[in-house]
């Protein structure tokens, strides 16, 4: 008996690129997205992110490419199935929180009651969406995007901009429609909810850098772990010099590569005379993204 074929993905962009003039925004990106994950897309501002959804979902037309949502060309019907947050929330900012949801309704064919506000919406309903704060605006988005049980999610910043209780919340709710068989595909700035992705896929200058479980991204990538008595001055001193310094306490780290070595930190430090230890250790995920955008395009992650 044969093994069945794999489903086919919910969203799928095939060696898509975007040129606008002698720009390239997005050059021979392939992701796809299948039922039941939640595919995590990260990068730095100006990484090609946005322009990339746009393309995936048929709102801006590919130079290069192709791409299909629910095994077809993007199209009003099969953009029915879909649950899409932008960055800028699609959301009426002179018309009430009630208006707002009511025409999302009316677009998807459901009644305004179907959408599960939070309290706190529900008594700013006669408010207009502009007078209201950004995190609540970005809860009354996903709350009508879910309303029409969609069957992927495309989510640009989703939780920016809402406090931590609200965030963890909207989380709570990915994670149910995963559970359900949603494909979820989300950008995020936050690298501990980059985490919660069953993948990621990291996007530097139009490319993809890396890809796969934030285990294999991480793995074999280091940093050197800079202790010192005055801390504040060991990392001006490395931040003067050229080293991409992160902070983790009072505990500077150094992403290292093949330019830059652990010893050659050291060395640094002891030229200014400042007293460190220096070791090696295991880079974080934004350690790795640091490393994987300098680096350019990681095959280990194709």
């Amino acid at each position: 008996m044969t093994d069945p074929a794999p489903a086919a993905p919910l969203l799928d962009a095939r060696h898509v690129s975007r040129r606008f003039g002698d720009f390239t925004a997005v050059d021979d990106v392939s992701l796809a997205v299948g039922a039941g994950e939640i595919v995590g897309l990260v990068g730095a501002n100006g990484a090609g992110k946005t322009t990339f959804i746009r393309l995936l979902l048929g709102l801006l037309p590919a130079s290069e490419g192709a791409v299909s949502m629910f095994g077809g060309p993007p199209s009003r019907r099969s953009r029915r199935r879909l649950g899409y947050v932008p960055q800028g929330l699609g959301l009426y900012r002179d018309m009430t929180v009630a208006e707002n949801a009511a025409f999302q309704a009316a677009a998807f064919g459901f009644r305004a009651d179907d959408i599960d506000l939070p309290p706190d919406l529900v008594a700013s309903s006669d408010r207009l969406v502009g007078s209201i704060g950004l995190g609540r605006q970005r809860q009354l988005a996903f709350a009508c995007v879910l309303a029409h049980q969609p069957d992927a999610l495309v989510l640009d910043e989703p939780t920016s901009g809402v406090d931590p209780l609200a965030r963890a919340r909207l989380w709570d709710a990915v994670r149910t429609e995963v559970e359900g068989g949603v494909g979820v595909l989300v950008t995020t700035h936050y690298m501990e909810e980059a985490q919660q992705c069953d993948r990621l896929v990291l996007m530097a200058s139009g490319r993809i850098a890396a890809a796969g479980t934030v285990e294999e991204i991480t793995a074999g990538r280091t940093v050197a772990e800079v202790s010192a008595p005055s801390w504040s001055e060991a990392f001006a001193v490395l931040d003067a010099d050229g080293y991409p310094v992160m902070l983790d306490g009072r505990r500077i780290r150094v992403p290292l590569h093949d330019a830059i070595t652990a010893d050659d930190v050291g060395r640094v430090l002891d030229a200014r005379g400042i007293r460190a230890s220096v070791r090696t250790a295991p880079a974080s995920l934004d350690e790795a993204m640091v490393l994987v955008s300098r680096d350019g395009v990681d095959d280990r992650g194709r």
